[in-house]
């Protein structure tokens, strides 16, 4: 089993739009990194679970548990025009950008902000998600990370 926190606006996709969202599962689109890209197409497996980290807003922090549903498959909205994420240069053949399916395992009590990942970032062995200039909208986090970081709930 792999770990990793994927970043999200709230005001554009937050953790209250996925329990909406039906059977509390959705793609998790958008994606023009190409780092990221290729965790979603090769390494994130079906069953990862993953911290749902809420960025750019007042709070951000992690807000909850999200399990990957679905392995990596072509976006479709790389092949929309009418979508913001469009990009016509992408080939349904042979795509270039990636989605995984993502489903709501449960909110946490209360956010792990970031102020407090921050106070204890010495125990949480240097997580992605707190080194300077990371900007990576998905990181992979390890077992150890993963339960010191559910330990701070």
């Amino acid at each position: 089993m792999n770990y990793w926190l994927m970043k999200s606006e709230p005001a554009t996709f937050g953790i209250d739009h996925l329990a909406k969202a039906p059977r509390r599962r959705t793609h998790w689109d958008g994606v023009r990194n190409y780092q990221v890209r290729n965790m979603l197409r090769d390494e994130m497996k079906k069953g990862d679970l993953a911290f749902f980290y809420h960025s750019s807003c007042e709070v951000p922090g992690i807000y909850g548990v999200i399990r990957i549903a679905r392995e990596g498959y072509a976006d479709p909205s790389a092949f929309d025009p009418k979508d913001a994420h469009f990009d016509p240069k992408s080939d349904p053949a042979n795509p270039t950008w990636y989605v995984v399916d993502v489903e709501l395992v449960r909110r946490l009590r209360a956010p792990i902000t970031l102020e407090t990942l921050k106070r204890n970032a010495r125990a949480l062995d240097d997580l992605l998600v707190l080194r300077r200039g990371n900007r990576l909208s998905i990181t992979p986090v390890t077992a150890a990370q993963w339960r010191k970081v559910l330990a701070l709930e």
